[in-house]
């Protein structure tokens, strides 16, 4: 991500969203944010463990807006636009961008100005931001987020978790999952810390040659020991703990879970109007942590 992070706090339990946002950045932002190579990760199959049980989870079978008890809208940055260049406006509680049907979370991008809101900042394109801030963190953990993404140039799908306290990237981020529609095929999760941030993040990536045809299950391992993630149970990156001090390693304090479709912007890149109204569709979230 190339700026330079906010000095804000995010308290957790009373969150305010407009400063919030000030310190929440789009996953692996830049032009030259893909992950950078790693050595290959050897065969692992990722399920969750024995001994873990559901902890949280939303499968979504309540039609309408979604659940508030479980998700908020991150809107803070509508009025002086987003990270990273990027050209989506947020909305808030409105169910053309965001909605439960038929037993799925649809998150919807559109071409259109919202000129009336009252936040608006001159964007083209509408979406969602649903984040667990306030609601649900966790330290360390099993999740899995079965979805089927979005395909058309410009989209830049993402699932991914933030540190619930502190200011970006000391807090890190975890990206379990991001693709753009200009490779749509090419799914990629990226770690970003103190040591890592912006372009610099660590990850890999994988072919999924029907991401935006069909549901996987993308998921994330995170221990004491490392984060792994991976999709429909077969691991793709391995980000270890190296035990050399918190700006390697902040994940030993709770992150908060964010679904979201950006526009454009430097990972999303140009954007063609014709492929508007994309969907990403979320079958269900479920965070499974050890039994004490």
């Amino acid at each position: 991500m190339k700026f330079a992070p906010i000095a804000l706090l995010l308290q957790r339990h009373r969150l305010s969203f407009s400063l919030l946002t000030l310190s929440m950045l789009s996953a692996c932002g830049g032009a030259d944010a893909a992950p950078q190579p790693q050595a290959a990760v050897p065969a692992q199959s990722l399920r969750v463990p024995d001994g873990y049980a559901l902890v949280w989870s939303d499968e979504f079978q309540t039609s309408g807006l979604p659940d508030a008890r479980k998700w908020v809208y991150d809107t803070g940055m509508n009025k002086q636009g987003w990270h990273n260049r990027e050209l989506q406006y947020y909305s808030d509680g409105r169910v053309e961008n965001s909605v439960v049907r038929d037993g799925k979370l649809i998150i919807t991008a559109r071409k259109e100005k919202l000129s009336g809101a009252a936040d608006w900042g001159g964007q083209s394109y509408t979406s969602a931001r649903l984040i667990t801030a306030g609601k649900a963190d966790w330290t360390y953990g099993f999740f899995e987020i079965r979805a089927k993404l979005p395909c058309g140039r410009g989209t830049w799908p993402a699932i991914w978790t933030l540190g619930s306290q502190g200011t970006w990237p000391a807090g890190g981020e975890l990206d379990i999952m991001e693709q753009v529609g200009k490779e749509p095929s090419k799914v990629f999760s990226t770690v970003h810390t103190t040591s890592g941030s912006g372009a610099h993040g660590k990850g890999g990536d994988t072919q999924l040659p029907d991401a935006c045809s069909a549901f996987h299950n993308y998921q994330m391992l995170w221990t004491r020991d490392s984060v792994s993630f991976g999709i429909d149970g077969k691991v793709h990156y391995v980000y270890r703990n190296e035990r050399t001090g918190v700006a390697q390693w902040p994940f030993d304090a709770p992150q908060f879970l964010i679904l979201n479709i950006a526009i454009g912007g430097d990972l999303g890149g140009p954007v063609d109007d014709a492929v508007f109204p994309v969907q990403m569709e979320v079958d269900h979230v479920r965070v499974y942590q050890p039994l004490r």
